[in-house]
């Protein structure tokens, strides 16, 4: 296969600032086979490292937002291999390196699920930092119908979005959930109508990029960095950030702006 056509599995695009990435592999419900998985660990180190872009716009075609890994790829693959395991674990490697460097990323990421997310995707879809979902969108873990166990960063990002409990019945059981299931469990952050998904990601992204995208994208760093770190180190990294934000031209003109328009406003806010 070629390397145009191993490009094809995900799309990437970028412009005025906006990364597009989706998942392109529609007859197989976006399920990533070894080829995907390359490609989305090339992906992701090219969104963390270039400076052209301020935000992430993340989606699939098809039916399927993401079925999590091509099983049925991954186990030709291992057949193959005198050490399946071994295989496995490497591919699992790839997808996790790309999950983390978005992750940590100060880029913030909006994923627009327009249909099912089973198994991994759950990790891939909640990479993002934000996830907007289609009434029709539906979620699983579906590990446990094939005697597997989470990847894709699904053991800490599924309780991170949803508590550890629900994470685990999530995880233990068949349980599929409705995009309102989601919504109530904090899985997602907004369900839509299928025609207006797109438009809805976009809105958010566009507004990460008319903004303090600088800002935007730290607070993001901060965020996430603060679930591993001890108190002391967040509060000294939100000291020196917050200094660096304060300089900028964009927060000082904001800042103007707010001073301005609290000198006129009431107490209580209420408006003139």
């Amino acid at each position: 296969m070629s390397d145009a056509a191993h490009d094809e599995a995900i799309l990437f695009d970028v412009r005025d600032g906006l990364a597009h990435v989706t998942l392109n592999r529609p007859s197989r419900l976006n399920a990533v086979d070894p080829h995907a998985i390359r490609r989305w660990q090339s992906i992701a180190h090219e969104i963390a490292e270039r400076d052209d872009i301020g935000a992430v716009l993340f989606d699939a075609e098809g039916r399927a937002f993401c079925a999590g890994g091509d099983v049925r790829a991954m186990a030709e693959l291992a057949g193959s291999s005198d050490a399946p395991g071994r295989t496995i674990t490497d591919l699992a490697d790839l997808i996790h390196d790309g999950h983390r460097t978005l992750r940590e990323s100060t880029k913030p990421i909006v994923a627009a699920v327009q249909g099912p997310v089973a198994g991994g995707g759950l990790g891939f879809m909640l990479v993002a930092d934000l996830v907007v979902a289609s009434d029709r969108a539906t979620f699983a873990s579906r590990y446990a119908d094939v005697g597997l166990t989470p990847d894709c960063g699904v053991s800490t990002l599924l309780p991170e979005a949803v508590g550890t409990r629900r994470a685990l019945e999530l995880t233990l059981t068949s349980r599929t959930l409705t995009a309102a299931e989601a919504l109530d469990w904090g899985l997602v952050a907004e369900v839509v109508a299928p025609d207006a998904l797109d438009a809805c990601a976009r809105e958010i992204a566009g507004a990460w990029l008319s903004g303090a995208t600088d800002a935007f994208g730290q607070a993001k760093r901060l965020v996430r960095s603060g679930l591993s770190r001890s108190f002391r180190d967040a509060l000294d990294d939100e000291a020196r950030t917050i200094g660096a934000a304060f300089e900028t031209p964009h927060a000082q003109a904001a800042v103007a702006r707010f001073a301005a328009g609290s000198e006129r406003r009431p107490v209580g806010g209420a408006s003139d």
